[in-house]
């Protein structure tokens, strides 16, 4: 995207539907949306997106917590808000029995533990989208890809990936044009695993990451080098496996 490009909400928000529903015209014109469903910005955007391009009853909702989790209530506001079909699986039973059969010889590490989770959330999105008939969204979008914010095939995966193009700033002008309940577009986002919010763990906000990769300013020069630093270790994540060929 230019950098003099003055970003419309209802414009990128009609054409995003509209991809969308290219999408499954060409790879499953009878297929579901399958959309993980946390109760954030991303996934209320994403699930709304996929409600308009292909009617409610073909957008699968799945709520996803591990044992309590104490936003739950904004999950299902989103489902009940867009009345779409869904279904909760607590993970919890999944990550402690992956963790608790790891050989005790494997010393167990804190990234370990908080990207299992997400890990197996996708397990579940796949196993309901082939018993549902279904394709699965990712729901990342274009800042925290740039910084490496997301879980390698957690995540990261998906089938089709509406907001990747899209900063956080963008995401939040298009859930307010697609009429999205203001605490679901505003609520600041958590990590749901260590409790911090995603700008504490990042070490700044989503605005300055913003300005940065749609318009190249930044002003405190340390963090531009973070920011690009950042970049540059987990570019790996957006692409293909490295093959041998022959």
């Amino acid at each position: 995207m230019s950098r003099n490009y003055e970003f419309n909400a209802n414009e990128v928000k009609d054409r995003c539907v509209q991809w969308i529903r290219d999408f499954f015209e060409k790879n499953g014109p009878d297929c579901k949306a399958v959309v993980g469903i946390s109760g954030g910005k991303d996934s209320s955007v994403v699930a709304a997106l996929c409600a308009e391009a292909l009617g409610k009853d073909r957008v699968m909702g799945v709520l996803m917590p591990c044992g309590e989790q104490a936003d739950i209530n904004m999950a299902k506001k989103l489902v009940d808000t867009l009345d779409i079909p869904n279904v909760e699986v607590n993970i919890e039973d999944a990550v402690k029995g992956v963790l608790g059969q790891l050989p005790k010889s494997i010393s167990i590490s804190e990234q370990t533990k908080i990207n299992l989770p997400p890990r197996i959330r996708m397990s579940v999105l796949y196993a309901v989208s082939q018993s549902v008939n279904g394709r699965v969204a990712n729901t990342c979008n274009l800042s925290e890809d740039w910084v490496g914010y997301a879980t390698r095939y957690g995540d990261g995966a998906g089938d089709f990936s509406p907001l990747s193009r899209l900063t956080v700033t963008e995401v939040k002008a298009i859930g307010a044009a697609l009429k999205l309940p203001v605490d679901l577009v505003e609520k600041v986002p958590i990590d749901g695993l260590c409790g911090k919010t995603d700008e504490e763990n990042l070490g700044f906000t989503y605005a300055a990451l913003d300005r940065y990769i749609r318009e190249g300013v930044c002003e405190d020069d340390n963090l531009k080098k973070k920011i690009d630093e950042m970049h540059e270790r987990n570019i790996f994540k957006l692409e293909l496996m490295p093959c041998f060929e022959l």
